[in-house]
């Protein structure tokens, strides 16, 4: 039965944005860390970072009257358990995602103007410029993808494999994974040079360094590796439209060797693409951020395979988010 709603609901939704900049605000600008452990003035704080006090003390208040700042004469301190999730160095560190969202929040404001326009939003960075706008994408990914990975992997298996190609692979999080669940096996990554710094950087730390080759390449444009006997393809197909996703999965086939497989983590939509509704949410996401990105059914995803040259798929992993798996089979050369 569809929902019955009050004007008090409508605008409660409405206000819902207010929260949301607040600790948008608070990650651009490294709040909780730039505070620390400390307890600290307003005057402290601004001179730390570099801002109006007037401004600052506003959103100050403003995370007390959120519970995310503890107040007293002496000045603003960090609760143990924000210090945790909302600072670099916390042990359930969701930060990276948070200044994510911030610049999500950004591109929906202009959500209107997107669909008068047919054009996605303009990028607007945020106070930690380009460099940080990345990072922080890169870590947000980590820190969801980190929680789930193990699990999802084991859930696919038998998915047997001797080299690995993680197309757009990022910092290495789900590579890690597929390793950890195949000790004798090894991986190539292929994203662009900035990314591929930092999977260096924490495939060194985990000690997976040796069994991984890092390649520096953008799938839009560039070859892809060969060699390999099973592509993982996380969380990208969405950023598509179906013809550039048939354009990818025709490079994956040419570079798998025969009998390869290839696997699609992302959302899989309902066919009335009314749910899962995170996957309509989601489709929001990339209109305002991409030219032709979106969510798809398993039909579509399965028609695309087919064309590109892949037989055999079908869902081995159901999810109402993002961690929904298909597989499909190389079966022989296109020419």
């Amino acid at each position: 039965m569809p929902k019955r709603w009050t004007a008090d609901q409508i605008l409660e939704l409405a206000r819902g944005f207010q929260p949301a900049c607040i600790l948008a605000a608070a990650a651009d600008l490294d709040l909780f860390d730039v505070i620390g452990t400390d307890r600290l003035t307003a005057d402290a704080i601004a001179r730390r970072l570099h801002c109006y006090k007037r401004g600052l003390t506003i959103l100050l208040d403003a995370l007390v009257a959120l519970q995310m700042l503890n107040k007293q004469s002496s000045g603003y301190s960090v609760p143990a358990s924000i210090t945790k999730i909302l600072t670099h160095d916390g042990s359930d560190s969701v930060l990276a995602m948070a200044q994510h969202q911030a610049n999500c929040l950004r591109r929906w404001d202009q959500l209107a103007k997107v669909i008068k326009t047919g054009k996605p939003a303009q990028r607007t960075l945020s106070v930690r410029g380009v460099q940080g706008d990345t990072a922080s994408f890169i870590g947000a990914m980590h820190a969801i993808n980190v929680q789930v990975a193990a699990k999802v992997v084991r859930d696919i298996q038998p998915l047997p494999f001797n080299r690995l190609l993680d197309v757009g692979g990022a910092s290495g999080t789900w590579t890690i994974a597929f390793l950890h669940a195949n000790r004798s096996a090894s991986a190539t990554i292929f994203d662009l040079p900035p990314v591929i710094r930092l999977a260096k950087k924490r495939l060194t730390e985990v000690g997976f360094r040796p069994r991984v080759n890092l390649v520096n390449g953008n799938f839009y444009t560039d070859p892809l590796p060969k060699g390999c006997d099973l592509a993982w393809v996380s969380a990208i197909v969405h950023q598509n439209s179906r013809h550039q996703n048939r354009m990818l999965f025709r490079k994956i086939y040419r570079a798998l060797d025969n009998g390869g497989r290839i696997a699609i983590r992302d959302i899989l939509m309902e066919e009335s693409r009314t749910a899962p509704i995170s996957g309509a949410l989601f489709a929001v996401n990339m209109l305002v951020a991409t030219k032709g990105g979106g969510t798809f059914t398993f039909e579509e995803l399965r028609d695309d395979l087919k064309a590109a040259g892949f037989v055999g798929a079908k869902v081995v992993r159901h999810d109402d988010g993002m961690n929904a798996v298909i597989v499909a089979k190389k079966f022989y050369q296109l020419g």
